[in-house]
């Protein structure tokens, strides 16, 4: 049975009303940080605001205008040739920003020095863009580009999506000059990290493989002593194809110094791989 189904504090019209609270937060971080840190700045970072900076320093073009000029058609363009998928949640959002763009345009800026303008622009960004894909949407712009162009030359969406950022950054480096396109390729980077932080979170838990002769024993100490679930793999030894069972846990990365130390005393001459887990869901962790 579902669980949302027996969870009787379950609100769909809550959910749905938090995700558009989510969605106008997001928006408005994305669109501040735009006038305070990179449009004074000259720091074009992809996106359809990347091309509002070019078009404003070349043109005097409002950006607000320039991004719904952008952000309207190629959301048409989507719903005509993607299909309905993106909803009214991205038209929101395909609007809202332009919409704080414009509100917020006689702002002071908050720097003038380009490099701060790429960092700290770079984490508004990817901040607002982080919190808007938390209600299950999306701004917009270039992204919808980016499908588009997926959908009908074959290439990767992650492909389109680096040559499409990639060319507005060239433009910016023809238009201003080569050290404010590094400084785009700065905030781009910034932006990224900042949307994984958002939707991963700071911590890092690690996974840990474990095949050793003393099972029963490293179980239990993790069990009891961790206080973590440990799962039973069947396996093989390659040379032996003796039965070879893989002990596999997941722990927080405070814990994980101790489950060195608990493996090493238990059994010296165990075989332990570790990976970072990005993203773990379940009891003990996140939930879903």
């Amino acid at each position: 049975m579902n669980f949302r189904k027996r969870n009787h504090s379950y609100n769909p019209r809550l959910e749905k009303v938090i995700e558009y609270i989510y969605i106008l937060i997001g928006s408005s971080f994305v669109a501040i940080g735009f006038n305070l840190f990179l449009l004074p700045n000259r720091v074009a970072s992809g996106g359809v605001s990347g091309i509002s900076t070019i078009l404003d320093a070349t043109f005097g073009f409002e950006p607000a205008y320039v991004q719904w000029a952008f952000n309207i058609p190629l959301f048409i363009a989507g719903v005509i040739l993607l299909g309905k998928q993106f909803g009214i949640k991205t038209l929101v959002g395909t609007i809202f920003v332009p919409l704080v763009v414009y509100l917020t345009r006689n702002w002071e800026p908050a720097t003038m020095d380009p490099l701060l303008g790429s960092l700290f622009g770079g984490i508004a960004i990817g901040l607002g863009l982080g919190i808007v894909f938390r209600g299950k949407a999306s701004t917009g712009g270039t992204d919808l580009a980016a499908q588009i162009i997926h959908k009908y030359t074959g290439l990767t969406l992650g492909t389109c999506v680096a040559l499409l950022d990639g060319f507005i950054v060239l433009a910016a480096a023809f238009v201003f000059d080569i050290e404010r396109g590094l400084y785009a390729l700065i905030g781009l980077y910034v932006t990224s990290k900042t949307i994984d932080i958002v939707q991963i979170g700071w911590g890092r838990s690690k996974m840990a493989m474990i095949i050793t002769n003393q099972q029963k024993e490293i179980q239990d100490a993790i069990l009891h002593e961790i206080d973590r679930g440990v799962t039973r793999l069947a396996a093989h030894g390659g040379f032996t194809n003796n039965e070879r069972p893989v002990l596999m846990c997941v722990v927080d990365q405070s814990e994980f110094t101790k489950l060195k130390q608990l493996v090493k005393s238990i059994d010296p001459y165990a075989f332990v791989t570790v990976t970072d887990a990005s993203e773990v869901l379940g009891e003990g962790f996140k939930r879903a």
